[in-house]
């Protein structure tokens, strides 16, 4: 996979600084990988419970789901594509 520059006056013009817009994004990577990790286990779940009865071709059918997994982007460029795309919106915590 090739790296990909990014302009970081256009990565942090929605936030104060670059050291917020890299907080922001991660934030958001963070919740688009457990966001497919729920995916990831919601679609194993019934290939699991029938594991017993062939295991040949539930392991087949666990690597096929594991391997469209894989074939996604990162999660870290996701979250950073939003945030160069103006889609991700955030907001502070009360300070109370």
């Amino acid at each position: 996979m090739a790296i990909k520059t990014i302009d970081l006056k256009e990565f942090e013009k929605n936030a104060e600084n670059v050291y917020e817009a890299v907080v922001i994004a991660s934030r958001r990577a963070r919740q688009i990988n457990d966001e497919s990790k729920l995916e990831l286990s919601q679609r194993l779940e019934p290939v699991i419970a029938k594991e017993t009865e062939d295991d040949t071709i539930m392991n087949q059918d666990k690597l096929n789901i594991s391997l469209e997994f894989e074939k996604r982007t990162k999660p870290t460029q996701d979250a950073v594509d939003e945030m160069m795309q103006d889609k991700l919106s955030f907001r502070y915590r009360d300070a109370t």
